[in-house]
């Protein structure tokens, strides 16, 4: 139950009429809201607790729409949406037609930039304060970004640019010392020393007095001062980001809003790159999420009706507990995440074997090619990535990995849709960019039993090999298949028909069951479960399509060089094959339940049986003869 001063909150506007006791009050109230809807809606809780009071403070002393607040990531913006005139549809967060759960240009003026991956913003903000001083413009521009975006090499790329060109811009520094798990790596050492080391911060003002006043008088004193001035220059904080060109301000206490204020303030007032350190604690004022903040980063509704469902593993569980299994076995393993343990099931695997479990913070390209150079020397490293993701080392695949033809695994996880993350997190994409590939081999599981004999054949590979699955539940209760490492793993027939065929990649092979089965016993469809994307089992799947009416492909994917499109290519030079491909359209698919999403696109079991009832109209399939016959 909201108080009234979140009710009279309509836009920025109204936060500038506040005091800060009344801004305090408001964030509380801010707090309990958030808290409130995420437990109804699922969303990332820790990150929006922690920048409450960044968020009123930075609007309070901006002019938004004109200034621009440009988020890293997004996933900290629920205050920013509640207080831009978003605040009576904030119920829909994450819903079917609803809010986005990241900055969205189309919801709001105030979203000056759509963002769903981490350490863009500053590349951004220079991107749009070159624009402003070319177009003779007047306006702010603040990039707000978390220290664990910060360890994305794309962060420090603009650092380094904007930092030369001098440009008027601020970074704000959210320092809570957390991606999604604890974060690694120098930068998060360097920053932690900043952070526990108050002193400095207080010493910084004396110490600046102090270097402009060592005389340069002769040579010898001259040399004397410039030595005094470079030692007294390293004991300051953030001298890093003074070094990049930055003036450097903080730390601060980013729940302090009186002092926020003030430092922003400041840091505008002074002009050029600034950069402003805050430190803030991700979850407050959510006791669970405080204690836990790995847990309660992103989470799914927490009002859950308690019962004795059986809790089955999710595809990563499966994929973390098959690893560590193979690594008992193989002490080559290792296994590589770009700050995902969690979420892709290496926590196992990393509990297990500490010391061949390597989290390298956000930075995905390097994970890759890290992997790559670890297979040139004889190990045999999995990396395991989320598509969405994956799409950020794209030129890594193919040039560290792919062209050296290297044996690195790749678990592509949350393959297909995701749900309410909507667009920037659907993993719609890689079997296009994969499958175009020379060297790489791409497979698809439908079950758990499955994915773990793929891994086992894929760890025995010779080139690299992508292992792409769905996020959810995975079966393992069927027995394990086995395949062959020295053969391609081939389709498997999960229904025989004699209409039509069916040629579904992963748990779609479940649609097309629950499809085939309601048009029975009208007409006779074949399932097959199409588990090698690439290469395609070629000789098979023709052999089954012979006499067919229709050939149908089902996938969780674009459309647009997709799985249906490499069928079409394989059947390009047969007359008379009726092919239906269903998948995503060339769009970008918006956030809902993966259930609302397969319905709204077509994708679920009464749609496919429609599809196939309107193919079963064309002619039969002419018959295709094995070509060492």
């Amino acid at each position: 139950m909201r108080s009234n001063l979140l009710d009279r909150v309509n836009s920025p506007d109204d936060i500038k009429k506040l005091d800060v006791h009344s801004l305090e009050l408001l964030a509380q109230e801010i707090r309990n809201h958030i808290i409130s809807i995420v437990e109804d809606n699922g969303g990332h809780l820790g990150a929006n607790l922690g920048v409450v009071e960044l968020t009123l403070a930075l609007h309070s002393v901006l002019s938004t729409p004109k200034d621009k607040i440009i988020w890293d990531v997004g996933h900290q913006c629920y205050t920013h949406k509640l207080i831009t005139g978003r605040k009576d549809r904030f119920h829909t967060l994450r819903q079917w037609q609803g809010i986005s759960g990241f900055p969205l240009p189309s919801e709001s003026e105030h979203d000056h930039y759509g963002v769903g991956h981490s350490s863009t913003s500053i590349s951004v903000a220079a991107g749009m304060a070159i624009a402003r001083d070319l177009n003779g413009e007047k306006h702010k521009i603040v990039a707000v970004i978390g220290d664990g975006a910060l360890t994305g090499g794309m962060a420090f790329e603009a650092l380094c640019h904007i930092g030369s060109l001098g440009k008027d811009l601020m970074v704000i520094l959210n320092d809570n010392e957390m991606s999604i798990t604890k974060n690694v790596g120098a930068l998060s050492d360097y920053l932690g020393r900043i952070r526990s080391d108050s002193t400095l911060y207080k010493a910084r003002a004396d110490l600046s007095v102090l270097l402009r006043k060592i005389p340069l008088v002769g040579r010898p004193l001259a040399q004397v001062a410039h030595k005094c001035k470079i030692a007294l220059k390293n004991m300051l904080p953030g001298q890093l980001f003074e070094d990049l060109g930055f003036a450097y301000l903080g730390p601060f206490d980013g729940h302090n809003i009186a002092r926020l204020q003030r430092a922003i303030k400041s840091g505008l007032e002074r002009g050029g790159p600034v950069l402003l350190h805050v430190y803030t604690q991700k979850g407050k004022g959510h006791a669970q999420a405080e204690e836990d903040p790995r847990r309660y980063h992103g989470v799914g509704p927490l009002k859950v009706v308690s019962g004795g469902e059986k809790k089955v593993q999710s595809f990563s569980e499966v994929f973390g507990t098959a690893l560590t299994a193979l690594g008992e076995r193989d002490p080559r393993i290792v296994a590589i995440t770009a700050a995902m343990p969690d979420g892709t099931g290496l926590n196992i695997f990393a509990k297990r074997f500490p010391d061949r479990f390597f989290d390298v913070g956000i930075a995905e390209q390097h994970a890759l090619t890290l992997a790559g150079g670890m297979a040139k020397e004889g190990l045999r490293p999995v990396v395991a990535i989320y598509s969405t993701f994956l799409q950020r080392g794209y030129d890594q695949i193919i040039h560290d990995l792919a062209l050296q033809n290297l044996p690195v695994v790749i678990g592509v996880d949350r393959a297909g849709v995701v749900g309410d993350d909507g667009p920037t997190h659907h993993g719609v994409f890689d079997i296009s960019f994969l499958r175009a590939i020379p060297n790489m081999t791409v497979v698809a599981p439908r079950t758990g039993s499955e994915l773990e004999a793929m891994l086992a054949w894929a760890l025995e590979q010779p080139n690299p090999v992508a292992i792409r699955y769905p996020r959810g539940g995975a079966s393992v209760e069927q027995p394990q298949p086995f395949f062959d490492p020295a053969q391609p793993i081939s389709a498997s027939v999960l229904k025989p028909g004699r209409d039509a065929v069916v040629f579904a990649v992963g748990p779609m092979a479940d649609v097309a069951l629950e499809a085939a089965r309601r048009l029975e016993p009208e007409f006779s469809c074949a399932v097959v479960n199409v588990r090698s994307l690439k290469p395609l089992d070629a000789l098979e799947l023709k052999n089954l399509a012979k006499g067919k009416k229709c050939i149908l492909t089902l996938e969780d994917h674009v459309l647009a060089g997709g799985f249906g499109s490499s069928i079409l290519e394989l059947f390009r030079e047969e007359r008379g094959v009726n092919i239906e491909c269903l998948g995503y359209p060339d769009a970008f698919i918006p956030q809902g339940s993966i259930s609302r999403l397969h319905e709204e696109y077509g994708l679920s079991a009464a749609h496919v049986e429609a599809a196939l009832r309107k193919a079963l109209s064309g002619r039969p399939l002419k018959a295709v003869a094995r070509k060492d016959m």
